[in-house]
């Protein structure tokens, strides 16, 4: 039997369930009516306060109510979340009438780049590439190089040791000297690979690649080193690059030379990247030191070599323009997708 305070709370909640459209006004709807300080929760709780022949009949609405709001609140629930779904499915369609998206294409790292272009001039010209381990003895890192214990150059190249006799190698050279050991000459060798130095800032990294060549025959010169780099240097830089030497020392060559190029942005004129000088430094260069080559077996009075080494990562911040080698290392999209 109806009662009149409960119909009340009955009717308004009938009319706000059917108005409802989605699950959560339905789940608000529910808390209002029937939670624990709901309307018809709260007619429940206060039979106590009615007169004793009024109890029964309220209690009986109240709880007949209850159920038919429960069962109202069901049923709309499972129409409004069906509703959803269908709504949702819709939105996630896909329009088969679209263009297909172009997965995004990988290129290489300008690193490996501008070694693949190095090592290319060079192969072009009869060298083979050669590796060798990233760790190194300091007999084949050091003192085969003419770099005793106590050579100041030692300071020079903040070494990495994993124990007195072993190390991170700091530079390529080593391998020059497993393969002159290895083998007897003629030798013409392009040695790309990992190298380890404690040093890091914008222009440093204590990681960072080389690439190395030798050649050792009878009758080598300073001259067939000369004209070799000046061919790299139009190769990598341009028809119109040239190169200078400025003397300089290196415990492994002598005599030794470091090369410059002529500034390729402006042309030799002078700009911020070349220092106003017009010539960028890009390798270290010299003939084979006759003791090196004495420490590998061969005769210094039967044959001659030179060498140089320069720093990928120099040669391709030159290349591009890139002022911070650290660029290089981390992996951005933004700016090796660039080099696509």
């Amino acid at each position: 039997m109806a009662h009149p305070r409960v119909e009340a709370v009955a009717g308004e909640a009938r009319a706000a369930i059917g108005r409802a459209g989605a699950s959560s006004e339905l789940e608000a709807l529910r808390v209002k009516y029937l939670g624990r300080s709901g309307a018809l929760t709260q007619i429940l709780k206060s039979l106590g306060t009615l007169p004793a022949e009024e109890r029964p009949l309220v209690g009986a609405a109240a709880n007949e109510a209850k159920r038919e709001l429960e069962a109202l609140l069901e049923a709309r629930l499972a129409e409004t979340l069906e509703a959803e779904r269908s709504r949702q499915r819709e939105r996630e369609r896909p329009d088969l009438t679209l263009p297909g998206r172009r997965p995004p294409q990988g290129t290489l790292h300008p690193l490996t780049r501008v070694r693949d272009e190095i090592v290319a001039v060079f192969m072009g010209l009869g060298f083979s590439v050669a590796e060798g381990p990233q760790i190194e003895t300091d007999f084949h890192n050091f003192e085969a190089l003419n770099i005793p214990r106590d050579h100041p150059a030692r300071d020079m190249q903040d070494t990495f040791y994993l124990s007195p006799e072993t190390l991170l190698r700091t530079h390529t050279s080593p391998v020059q000297i497993r393969t002159m050991r290895a083998q007897p000459p003629p030798v013409r060798i392009i040695v790309p690979g990992v190298v380890y130095r404690r040093d890091a800032d914008i222009t440093h990294s204590p990681m960072f690649h080389q690439v190395e060549g030798l050649a050792v025959d009878a009758n080598v010169t300073m001259a067939d080193l000369k004209g070799t780099l000046e061919l790299f240097a139009r190769e990598l830089f341009g028809a119109r690059s040239k190169i200078r030497f400025r003397p300089s020392f290196f415990p492994f060559t002598e005599p030794s030379a470091e090369v410059d190029v002529v500034c390729f942005l402006c042309g030799g004129d002078g700009c911020r990247v070349c220092k106003q000088s017009g010539w960028l430094e890009i390798l270290g260069s010299g003939m084979v030191h006759p003791q090196v080559l004495r420490n590998v077996g061969y005769d210094p009075e039967a044959v001659t070599g030179w060498a140089f080494g320069m720093g990928i990562e120099r040669i391709a911040m030159l290349k591009y323009g890139v002022d911070d080698i650290r660029l290089f290392f981390e992996n951005d999209l933004r700016f090796l997708g660039q080099f696509a």
